[in-house]
């Protein structure tokens, strides 16, 4: 397979973007772990008890999981998982000297280190300082992968290229931007169907970073696989309708499926900023304009070929558990109603109405001069700001910007990841609440939804308070994602996931 860009770290405790999560869940392995459709199911725990109020979690592990082998252990061979390397293991992720970008998974969650706790060899304890529902969930992310302390301690930053962790491939070779090859661990715990995994005798990964030519080489066969259609081929793969070609029809797989990730346009709503108090923004009615005023099947028919789903109910994505549009309604393209409401805000087709300016990154241009396209047609007068994607980032994460595109993805299968982009607790530049919506009543059932294990009951709160968001108009979703992965015609087993993480210990390759 090929990656476009380099892998950042193959250390769990940093797996904290896309081609990191994917090779690090190639090589590790945590307590639990998801299935495709996102259930929670044992991994290195065999099973787990929660306490009545919510704040214990006790794992009972099992006990034929090893670390592969390595020099550092005695005789070279990979010793038992236990308990305290989990201890270990989710200390690391608090640790500031280590400076995880994990740190979150437990940093208002836990106290100390002292809430992680081996019991024995086989039962590990976390105790939490407040219930937190989906805190099982939270332990499927590759941040919590267990690590063999001897080995971190021995290479120290230098992990990151000489991990040994428990899962189905093993770490042989690392040349950055060029070349990565991960072997089959013959000692692997698990099985399927009686047949151990993996079936893959080796992952071997290029970095070509121009798309164009990386995809030559899969039309070539030279790569079995490959993610994401890029719009530099993208016409010649996918029709407007987001089928496949005919070019290239029973060439190779083409597979689609729900990607939790929400691509909105974001509003400032804080009055306390400056930028906001002179903007016609701060306005509800002219935020709920712009909500109406763009029609999102055309954007994704014509920019995207049919991939993604118009965002017409909440924030939350579909895909997710607990996801209903019929609980939550969102903006469907209604011109008509967007012209009343900047009426009725004093700006009758726009007039008097200041220029606003929207700002994105450079990949996300063409989306967001169509955007442009839509608003100028009801009479809002949008100029384009387009900067590097980083910089964006820094100026969201200041309140610099009071109009602005983003994405969200899940880090973990619950709606509370989308509900805390709204929190209060979560202003900047402590957390990631970039609209700066301020709400009491938001806040409290938030709040509440931490005290609510029974999960259907969670949802209906989570819709309530998704609900909230869309009626204040802070937030213009505009699609949820979907992941595409193409796969030659002798591969099988590939399960895809709405969180679109790669699990390759199912997957088969037939000699051709």
């Amino acid at each position: 397979m090929n990656m476009d860009q380099n892998v950042t770290s193959l250390d769990p405790a940093f797996a904290r973007n896309q081609n990191a999560t994917w090779m690090v869940n190639q090589i590790f392995n945590g307590l639990v772990q998801i299935d495709s459709a996102l259930n929670t199911k044992p991994c290195i725990a065999r099973t787990w008890q929660i306490s009545d109020d919510g704040l214990v979690y006790t794992f009972n592990l099992r006990n034929d999981v090893h670390f592969h082998d390595d020099a550092l252990f005695p005789g070279g061979k990979g010793r038992k998982v236990i308990a305290s390397d989990f201890v270990y293991s989710f200390n690391r992720l608090i640790d500031p000297k280590v400076a995880s970008s994990g740190t979150w998974i437990f940093s208002d969650k836990v106290k100390d280190i002292h809430n992680f706790i081996a019991i024995n060899d086989s039962t590990f304890q976390v105790k939490l300082v407040k219930p937190f529902p989906a805190f099982i969930k939270l332990l499927t992310t590759q941040y919590c992968s267990v690590v063999p302390k001897e080995v971190v301690e021995h290479y120290g930053k230098d992990f990151r290229s000489h991990p040994i962790g428990t899962g189905p491939f093993k770490f042989k070779y690392w040349k950055e931007d060029e070349i990565l090859v991960m072997l089959k661990n013959e000692h692997y715990w698990e099985y399927k169907d009686g047949v151990q995994l993996p079936h893959l005798d080796a992952v071997k990964v290029t970095f070509i970073s121009d798309k164009q030519s990386a995809f030559m080489n899969f039309i070539k066969k030279d790569l079995d696989f490959f993610d994401k259609v890029d719009g530099s081929y993208r016409d010649d793969v996918l029709t407007k309708s987001g089928k496949m070609t005919r070019k290239y029809r029973g060439k190779f797989q083409l597979k689609k499926s729900p990607y939790l990730c929400t691509e909105y346009v974001g509003i400032l709503v804080d009055t306390s900023k400056s930028i906001v108090r002179n903007s016609p923004l701060r306005l509800k009615k002219v935020r709920q304009a712009i909500n109406y005023a763009i029609d999102k099947p055309k954007l994704i028919k014509y920019l995207r070929n049919s991939v993604g789903i118009p965002a017409t109910s909440g924030f939350i994505p579909q895909g997710m558990p607990g996801f209903d549009s019929t609980a939550v309604k969102g903006y469907h393209y209604e011109p008509e109603k967007a012209a009343r409401l900047l009426a009725e805000a004093g700006f009758p087709d726009g007039k008097g109405m200041p220029m606003i300016t929207l700002s994105t990154s450079t990949t996300y241009k063409d989306m967001i001069e169509f955007i442009q396209g839509e608003l100028n047609a009801v009479g809002i007068k949008v100029k384009v700001d387009v900067s590097p994607a980083a910089s964006l980032r820094d100026m969201m994460s200041k309140n610099g910007v009071n109009f602005f595109r983003g994405s969200w993805i899940a880090d973990y299968p619950d709606g509370e990841n989308y509900l805390a982009v709204f929190y209060s607790r979560n202003k900047v530049p402590d957390g990631p609440n970039y609209t700066g919506y301020f709400n009491k009543d938001f806040d409290r059932l938030f709040e509440q939804s931490y005290y609510e294990s029974d999960a259907e009951k969670r949802y209906l709160l989570y819709q309530k308070m998704d609900r909230m968001v869309i009626e204040n108009g802070n937030i213009v979703p505009i699609l949820y994602d979907q992941s595409i992965v193409m796969m030659q015609n002798n591969i099988s087993g590939y399960v895809l996931n709405p969180l679109s993480l790669m699990i390759l210990k199912y997957v088969k390759k037939k000699n051709r």
